[in-house]
Formats: C-alpha cells, sequence, structure tokens
C-alpha cells in the first residue's frame, strides 16, 4: 500500500469514527479482504475506537492492527454488560486473529434450576435444557454470586446431590446433612419442609432469577434496619452490599436469553424526506446475537415500509444463509417466508430484540445524516429551515430570521438588541443596538414597540429585504405589541413567533399565531436547540449592551460631581487610568503628570477629603 492509498484508507477510517455514538457497543475491525481481525467492546464506542488512531499510541501491536484495518462496523446495545456477551459469543465465533481467546474456551457462568422432584439452583457454564431452566449468563461473577447467596439465604433450596424421589422420602432412605443442622436447608429430604412450601420457594427464586426482586429487597432492607438497631454494622453491611448487587445486576440480560435458539429479527425506520429507509437485521443463535446489520434502501417509486420489509427480508436471509424458523418484525407483513413463521412480540425477551435492533436502525440513520451533513453542512441549515417552515406552517422558507431582546433597570438606561440569523446561523453584521428614546420608566411593551417601529420603518424605507420571521424574547404580550406594529400600523406582512421560558428561565416553548398556540417541539431536537440559542443570543446581545451604557454612565457620573474639572480633562483621565478606582487610587505625582498640578490637586483632594 503506498502512502496516497494509506492516507486515504485512513481518512476514511477516522470519518466513520467521527460520527460514532456515544453509547455502550460492540465494534469489528476488518482486512481488506472483509474477514474480522478484531472484536471489541465499549461502554463509549466513539471514544474507545478513536483512541487506537490517536498518534500517541506507542504499543507495536496496536500501531500493527491499526495498519490491517480497512473498515469497521458496530452495534449499540443498552447496557456495558450487554456489550460484555455480544463481544464475548463474537470472539467465539469468529476467532478474530488479533483477538485474545480464553484458553478454557469458557463461556460466561449462567444459573440452573433444575428439573428434579426437589429442584437444585446451582451455576454452570454447560448448558443443557433437558436439565433444567438456565438463567443468564451473567458477566459480572460477583452479581452472579450475590444472587446465589441471597438465593441461599433467603429460600434456602437444597445442595446435596443426592437424586430424592417421592417414594425415598416415604421409605425413610435419606438422613439430614450438615446444611439442615446449619440452618441452611429446610430438609426436605425427611419431610421437614412439605413438597408444596418447597415448591413455593422455587417458584419464588425463579422470580428473582428473572429480575422480579421486590419482595426480596424489602426483605434485605428489614435486616438491614434491623441489624443497625442492634449495632450490627458489618451484617448491615452486607445486607447493604447484598441489596444493591442485587438491585444492579440480578436482572438477567436484555440480549441473551437461552429461550431463543433460533431466531431472525428486522425493524425498519425512514428519513425525514423518506425517500430513504434503513432496515436492521439481526440474527440470534443459541440464546446470544451473533450478527447485527443495518443495510440502506432507496425508494424509488415511494414504496411503503410494508413493501421494503417484503422485498428485503427474503434477500438478506439468503445473504446470510438464515434458515430460522422464527422471524420477528414489528408489525403484520402480507407475504410468507417458506419455511418459518412471523411474529410479533408485545412484552418480553422477544420484544427487548425488537427494540435493540430498532434502536440500531436509528442510530445507523442517524450517523448517515451526520456524514452527509458534514461534507454539506448547509444541508442540516436547510433540513432545520424545513422542520420550522413545518411546524409553523409558514408558507416560505425562514432563511432570515430576527429576534428582539429588551434590557433595562427599573427603567434606567434603557436599550434594546436585535439579532439576525440567516440559514440558521448568527449574521453578526446585521446585528443592531437600540438607545430606548421615546419611553420613560420600565415599560418592556413600549420600548419593544418603539425599536420594532424604528426598525421595520427604516427598513421599508431603504427597501432593505424584510425578515422571513421575527422571534420575540417573551410570551403572549411581546407577541401582541409586536404585531401591533408590524400588521396594524406599518401594514407588514412577517410572521411572529415567541420564545417563552419557564420559572428557572429557560427556554421551554415556541408559541406562533394569533390566537398564540403552543407549538410542539422535542426538547431533545437540533431544531429546539437552535431556538434556544438564538433567545440566548438576543439576551446576551442586549443586556452586555445595557450594562456597558450602564457603566459607562456611572463612570462619567462621579467625575461630574468634581467642580472645576471639564470635560477634556475627565476624559483624560479614564483615557489614562481607565477606571473611577484607579483614579481614586492614584497619588497627586500621578495625577499631576496626566492633567497638571491645579487640576490635579482639585481631583486628588476630592476623593480624599473627609466629604
Amino acid at each position: 500500500m503506498n502512502k496516497e492509498e494509506n492516507l486515504k484508507r485512513t481518512a476514511y477510517l477516522k470519518n466513520i469514527v467521527l460520527n460514532m455514538p456515544e453509547k455502550p457497543g460492540t465494534y469489528q475491525f476488518y482486512d481488506n479482504e472483509k474477514t474480522i481481525i478484531y472484536v471489541g467492546k465499549a461502554k463509549n464506542l466513539k471514544r474507545r475506537v478513536s483512541s487506537y488512531f490517536h498518534k500517541e499510541v506507542d504499543r507495536f501491536k496496536t500501531k500493527v492492527l491499526v495498519s490491517k484495518i480497512h473498515d469497521i462496523s458496530y452495534s449499540v446495545v443498552k447496557t456495558e454488560e450487554d456489550a460484555l456477551l455480544i463481544e464475548n459469543q463474537l470472539i467465539k465465533q469468529y476467532k478474530p486473529k488479533y483477538n485474545v481467546l480464553l484458553k478454557d474456551g469458557k463461556t460466561y457462568p449462567s444459573i440452573c434450576v433444575t428439573n428434579e422432584y426437589f429442584p437444585r439452583i446451582f451455576k454452570t457454564r454447560t448448558i443443557n435444557k433437558r436439565y433444567g431452566t438456565f438463567y443468564g449468563p451473567y458477566s459480572h461473577i460477583g452479581s452472579m454470586y450475590a444472587i446465589l447467596d441471597i438465593i441461599k439465604k433467603v429460600y434456602k433450596p437444597r445442595t446435596c446431590r443426592f437424586p430424592i424421589t417421592k417414594e425415598g422420602i416415604e421409605q425413610g432412605k435419606y438422613k439430614p446433612c450438615l446444611e439442615y443442622h446449619l440452618h441452611n436447608c429446610g430438609a426436605p429430604c425427611i419431610n421437614k419442609q412439605s413438597y408444596e412450601d418447597y415448591q413455593e420457594a422455587i417458584k419464588q427464586a425463579r422470580e428473582v432469577l428473572k429480575g422480579n426482586t421486590r419482595e426480596v429487597q424489602k426483605l434485605l432492607k428489614k435486616q438491614m434496619e434491623k441489624y443497625a438497631e442492634e449495632l450490627r454494622f458489618e451484617e448491615a453491611e452486607l445486607c447493604k452490599q447484598r441489596y444493591l448487587a442485587l438491585d444492579n445486576f440480578a436482572a438477567k440480560s436484555e440480549i441473551v436469553s437461552h429461550t431463543i435458539t433460533d431466531v431472525d429479527v428486522f425493524t425498519i425506520v425512514s428519513d425525514d424526506t423518506r425517500k430513504n429507509a434503513f432496515i436492521n437485521y439481526i440474527h440470534v443463535t443459541n440464546g446470544a446475537i451473533n450478527q447485527s446489520f443495518t443495510y440502506e434502501y432507496k425508494r424509488k417509486l415511494d414504496e411503503s415500509d410494508e413493501e421494503l420489509l417484503n422485498e428485503a427480508i427474503p434477500e438478506i436471509r439468503e445473504r446470510f444463509n438464515s434458515t430460522a424458523k422464527e422471524i420477528i418484525v414489528p408489525f403484520e407483513l402480507d407475504f410468507k417466508v417458506k419455511g418459518a413463521e412471523f411474529f410479533i412480540p408485545q412484552r418480553g425477551d422477544k420484544h427487548h430484540l425488537l427494540e435493540l435492533s430498532e434502536m440500531n436502525a436509528k442510530q445507523y440513520k442517524f450517523d448517515r445524516l451526520k456524514q452527509t451533513e458534514k461534507l454539506n453542512p448547509e444541508q442540516k441549515q436547510t433540513r432545520l429551515m424545513r422542520e420550522l417552515q413545518e411546524k409553523l406552517k409558514l408558507t416560505k422558507l425562514p432563511y432570515h430570521i430576527e429576534c428582539f431582546d429588551n434590557s433595562n433597570i427599573s427603567g434606567t438606561d434603557a436599550v434594546a438588541g436585535c439579532i439576525v440569523y440567516k440559514g440558521m446561523k448568527p449574521s453578526k453584521k446585521d446585528y443592531r443596538k437600540y438607545n430606548i428614546k421615546t419611553v420613560t420608566g420600565p415599560d418592556d411593551y413600549a420600548s419593544m414597540q418603539e425599536v420594532v417601529r424604528r426598525r421595520y420603518s427604516r427598513m421599508q424605507e431603504e427597501e432593505t429585504p424584510l425578515p422571513d420571521l421575527i422571534i420575540t424574547d417573551g410570551g403572549k404580550g411581546q407577541m401582541e405589541v409586536v404585531r401591533e406594529v408590524v400588521e396594524d400600523e406599518l401594514h407588514l406582512n412577517i410572521p411572529i413567533a415567541g420564545l417563552a421560558k419557564d420559572d428557572r428561565h429557560r427556554t421551554n416553548e415556541l408559541l406562533f399565531g394569533f390566537p398564540q398556540q403552543t407549538i410542539a417541539l422535542d426538547i431533545k431536537g437540533e431544531l429546539f436547540k437552535v431556538l434556544t440559542q438564538i433567545q440566548d443570543e438576543v439576551h446576551r446581545y442586549a443586556i452586555s449592551f445595557h450594562r456597558k451604557k450602564r457603566s459607562k454612565n456611572q463612570l462619567h457620573s462621579e467625575l461630574d460631581n468634581i467642580k472645576g474639572v471639564g470635560p477634556k480633562t475627565k476624559d483624560a483621565l479614564l483615557k489614562k487610568l481607565k477606571s473611577v478606582k484607579r483614579i481614586k487610587e492614584a497619588e497627586n505625582q500621578e495625577l499631576t503628570s496626566i492633567i497638571g498640578a491645579s487640576k490635579a490637586s482639585i481631583v486628588y483632594n476630592y476623593f480624599h477629603s473627609d466629604r
């Protein structure tokens, strides 16, 4: 590979990394033959994968690995534990060249509840469904032992391996072991614990293993409080640790379930224009995800989601040689796949798989959008303008937006600011500041009307292009007074919106129309973020102008009180010493060098005499 090819390869990989999400998941590195050479997991995908491409990476093996990477793929999951489990499964399946495999080939352990007359509960790494029900696997070994320990203390299942039968109990074949004498077992083998009681305990233990731990947590909390009252702090701390461990990790992974053996999962999401669709495919074998891919489909004839899935499912299954007899989909489809059935789960592990698949499809769509907008930044601005146009039902794209805000303290030093956004970006050369001239006292509405009247009257006279949208930094009242000037006085047809704030002075809603209506916006969306920036910017602009004016007036007002000191002397002092504070602190000699002995004596005596 020559230098130019290597630069292209590196640029391609860095672009992928730049658009990766900051979420937990797994990632795969491919060589030039599209073979997986490394599988990894991460709490933060973007941060972890980008670390491979830092210049300061000094490990020789890492540098060799990076030199072999030609492509990157990844899957998003909900938790770091899920990423651990998928990584383990993928390493075992693909045996990547640069992954260190466990020498004994062990997998993560599970918990088994046997099918015996009196079931046992224990950890195992071997899954054989003929012997019982399996829960897990558990990526946190400590959490698994915490669960087993809690089950042992609360439900006391037997630990002996005797094949206990009903007949054997009736014939008195068994004797209680040490666990019974230690109060760790109810001794069902000698009928000290009834069959019904034991089965009820096992039933509750199964609920704990499924993640229904509320009752156990109540018991632990009660125990913890009891120990604390008895000043047995070590036992109380142990209960607390078990409570927290159970709370955090008892629920089995949302990703892996041994009840799901061979399943395909398909979901579809569309972009905002509905020109493109993103179909995610997940394949589950032996209770673990071993394949997850998202494909982009372009709509040629405005096909529906159902029509696209009808086309994509057979194609993707053939590509991966899938023979799964169960296909999980988000909605009903009007075609059949030979040897397989469609299912639409409403709850449980299979529904979680459907949610995970949809999350990956949405993430892929988001990544593609970011990549496109990075290459063409104007596309993002156009998308946001279109979104705002649709929300407000405007006839024209809101390219030119103006926003106003007032600033004063009890009516003194009253000013206003007007900021301009063009193409959803600030156009600072068009910003304008206004001193309020016709309003006395604190009257924000009248001040707003004066500024709007002055601005748009002048724009009319000079035939300057008017804005496509006016935004007021305020609610219904501000909108109405602006409307009175724009529509009733100046007879202009400019749409007016308002940004209202909550009690904490945070932007919380967009108002539009007369009578005003609240426009629904996603507060985490990009459009809401831009509108908030506009409101924050106009507030910053107006208040900084107000502070500057107030500061200037305060500076000059104190110097104005000195008799015998005129404007030229004041300007000379401020020019040299910058502030009244420094003028006060200056020695007579320093003042003399600036304004002469006579004036210096007057200023010095003014600030240092007992007035």
